[in-house]
């Protein structure tokens, strides 16, 4: 509308009697996978390619953990406390937290981490973060894993999809909000009740009509 006023194809200030788009805060549902198609998508990794004992290590922090890519990125070796069973993880606002290791993802990344040979191949910019690369992975290989576990026309693309799939799993497991918002480190419980609309067929728009007395 502004631009055909500044064309003179309509009448200058007509473009403030058009109502802005209302936008919705969390009005969308959350995209996530199944829980059979995180596990497919895991186990498509080939345990005695080095390569996919990377992929499946970040694979399992980001569905067990629901971590970010950055998170997975930026952790070091001493992020992990081994007799504890814990990581630390820094989120966005530098905020360090202590999250639970699980058993699997933990033998994931001494799977990966045993051989000590991620600094060989040049694909790590820091020899502390066996997670780091020195180049940006491309969008191709980026979706790799979904295309050979068969998943087609995933609702999203990225490290995104398996945090919201790691969420909504946890809710269904019967997890509280409370606990989910701890495990993603959410500032407000708003942000986590986000995934509490995944049970579509609980959604109900209105009440039946209750009939006659």
């Amino acid at each position: 509308m502004g631009f055909l006023a500044a064309s003179g194809l309509c009448r200058p200030g007509l473009d403030q009697a058009v109502p802005p788009v209302l936008q919705w805060r969390l009005s969308a549902l959350p995209r996530y996978l199944p829980t059979a198609d995180v596990e497919r998508l895991i186990a498509t990794c080939d345990l005695s390619n080095p390569l996919d004992l990377r992929d499946r290590a970040a694979l399992l922090l980001l569905a067990r953990l629901g971590l970010r890519a950055g998170d997975v990125c930026g952790l070091r070796l001493d992020d992990f406390d081994w007799s504890a069973g814990a990581v630390r993880v820094c989120s966005k606002s530098r905020r360090s937290v202590r999250l639970p290791l699980p058993q699997d993802v933990g033998d994931a990344v001494l799977a990966y981490m045993g051989g000590r040979w991620w600094w060989k191949i040049g694909c790590s910019c820091d020899r502390r973060r066996p997670f780091a690369r020195s180049r940006r992975p491309s969008r191709t290989s980026s979706n790799a894993p979904l295309r050979r576990a068969g998943v087609e026309d995933p609702p999203s693309k990225g490290a995104s999809l398996l945090r919201h799939s790691a969420a909504t799993t946890m809710l269904r497991a019967g997890a509280t909000l409370e606990a989910v918002g701890a495990i993603l480190r959410h500032r407000s419980l708003d942000m986590t009740a986000h995934y509490a609309k995944v049970d579509v067929t609980m959604l109900t728009i209105a009440q039946p009509w209750p009939g006659e007395a």
